[in-house]
């Protein structure tokens, strides 16, 4: 599936969701349903700058060329916000991840509904998994 598909499956999830009482919830369940990350993920090194709680992020390079990412956050919004962009990202290349819009996040209403704080860390998230995505890219690029 491309990215693009997944982020059309999303936005066809929270279409019949109106309410955002609703929609938080919803958002958390996708939080709750995202797969533990390793506790050797767990450290500074791993923490996303800019996030207003806790957040981790890890990325590894499967051997046919593509990222996969792990995450996790000890509150739960940013959880279920992370489980989205794990499931919208992960399986795909570097170069898939560096070209891609995100603009589901605008179009389930997310963006409108963050607080400034909370829109700072899914910015900084956004962005580490596309520095993850540049990196990969040079180690593939450096060992042809």
């Amino acid at each position: 599936m491309t990215i693009n598909q997944q982020q059309n499956e999303i936005i066809e999830e929270f279409a019949d969701i109106d309410d955002w009482m609703d929609r938080y919830a919803y958002i958390i369940d996708l939080g709750n349903a995202l797969p533990p990350i390793d506790e050797k993920y767990r450290t500074p090194e791993y923490l996303i700058e800019g996030c207003q709680s806790r957040a981790w992020l890890h990325a590894a390079l499967t051997p046919d060329g593509k990222i996969e990412f792990t995450a996790d956050s000890d509150a739960i919004i940013v959880k279920g916000i992370i489980s989205m962009l794990v499931k919208v990202l992960s399986g795909h290349t570097p170069d898939e991840i560096m070209d891609s819009d995100l603009y589901f996040i605008d179009r389930i209403g997310l963006s409108e509904h963050l607080s400034p704080t909370r829109s700072n860390g899914l910015a900084a998230l956004v962005k580490q998994m596309k520095l993850y995505a540049v990196a990969y890219k040079a180690k593939i690029d450096s060992s042809k």
